[in-house]
């Protein structure tokens, strides 16, 4: 059996990258970068103004004013020494202006204009290529592209980007027991919460072609509808009927359909009954039923998963080092995944951390990971955690 970070070394060596696509700078945010971007231009693409006031040839305090540049206007002036234009913000800088002097600064009589105390030369202007040069790298390849890059990238006049696609996403529920909320529960049900869950995590992530599929405890609907799933989907994601109950069939109906194990089972607390596999182009996570187990392994195990196959950088899963506000015993002999708050470089671990509990985790901020072989943390030590979204 594997332990946490093994599993995670392993989901790793299997990484299947989704398609590159080339979309519109309108479509594009929350996408990773499939190539370096380079700038086409020099931005911004002339001396430009920082502010309004007056862009002078510096001579002294006193300047004649000769004319006018309003943003966007494409005709310019030749200034002499002495001379200067009333300028605005984002207009282009006369290429003999060495400075511009915001308007506070200005008394301006007619055509006259005085300029209270030293001037700098070079003072409000901002350079040719200031932000960044022609054929300089503007983003690297595997950058996700947030509302800033997006702007940066209309900024520098791309209209449309390669980018790697986002997965198409299957979110199946076995069990006879589930009910939809809203129903009346009759004895023996449970209302099916894990679904919610799930497609609640991934639209929060920013994965929303996701479908939803229920599959009753039979084994050939079990194995009609994952073939469905596979054969249509990037990433399928299973609750439930993957431990060994006599009516657990998901194991069953992943080997009849070939999909290649990468593994099954990890020695954790919860979610030990956890399978990671793959065909063709799809990855299947088959998660515990129990909520809290399929919510933990969502952020341990698939949610890195997707985002690597959507083309971001690899990042540590447990990237936070935070200290334990009190002591932790683990007696398991398995890595524990702890529902916790952190405040500041501080962290609670919380109460009620059942498998099937979710009232904690809707509390949580951070999921605090304990090796199997550390029986006993004291208050003050440094553990790694993965922060939840």
């Amino acid at each position: 059996m594997l332990s946490i970070k093994q599993a995670i070394s392993a989901l790793d060596e299997n990484i299947l990258l989704l398609p590159i696509t080339e979309l519109s700078i309108l479509e594009v945010a929350d996408h990773v970068l499939a190539e370096d971007v380079y700038s086409p231009i020099n931005m911004p693409p002339f001396r430009q103004s920082a502010m309004d006031g007056y862009a002078i040839c510096m001579l002294n305090n006193q300047y004649a004013v000769i004319g006018e540049v309003k943003t966007g206007d494409q005709e310019g002036f030749d200034l002499d020494e002495g001379e200067a234009i009333r300028i605005f913000t984002g207009a282009m800088v006369p290429d003999q202006a060495n400075a511009v002097v915001k308007q506070e600064l200005v008394t301006r009589d007619g055509a006259q204009i005085d300029i209270e105390g030293a001037i700098k030369k070079g003072s409000n202007i901002r350079p040719l290529g200031e932000q960044i040069k022609k054929g300089a790298l503007a983003l690297k390849k595997g950058t996700k592209l947030n509302p800033a890059a997006v702007g940066f990238l209309a900024t520098i006049g791309i209209d449309k980007i390669s980018v790697y696609s986002k997965p198409r996403i299957s979110v199946l529920v076995t069990g006879n027991e589930l009910v939809e909320p809203g129903n009346t529960l009759l004895p023996g049900q449970i209302y099916e919460s894990n679904s919610n869950m799930l497609i609640a995590a991934l639209e929060k992530e920013g994965y929303c072609d996701v479908r939803k599929f229920t599959i009753k405890d039979n084994f050939e609907e079990t194995v009609d509808k994952i073939k469905h799933a596979i054969g249509s989907s990037d990433v399928v994601l299973l609750t439930g009927g993957i431990s060994v109950g006599d009516y657990d069939f998901v194991g069953k109906a992943l080997e009849t359909l070939n999909v290649e194990k990468i593994f099954y089972k990890v020695k954790q607390k919860p979610g030990k009954p956890l399978y990671c596999g793959k065909k063709g182009s799809c990855m299947i996570f088959a998660l515990p039923g129990n909520p809290a187990a399929a919510l933990s392994c969502f952020y341990v195990y698939v949610l890195g998963t997707m985002r690597q196959m959507c083309g971001e950088l690899k990042e540590p899963v447990f990237k936070e080092q935070l200290v334990l506000d009190r002591d932790v015993v683990n007696r398991s002999g398995r890595g524990l995944l702890l529902k916790a708050i952190k405040q500041g470089n501080k962290v609670e671990i919380l109460d009620s951390q059942s498998s099937a509990m979710l009232n904690t985790f809707a509390l949580a901020n951070v999921l605090v990971y304990i090796p199997s072989d550390k029986e006993f943390l004291y208050e003050g030590e440094i553990v790694e955690a993965i922060p939840i979204l």
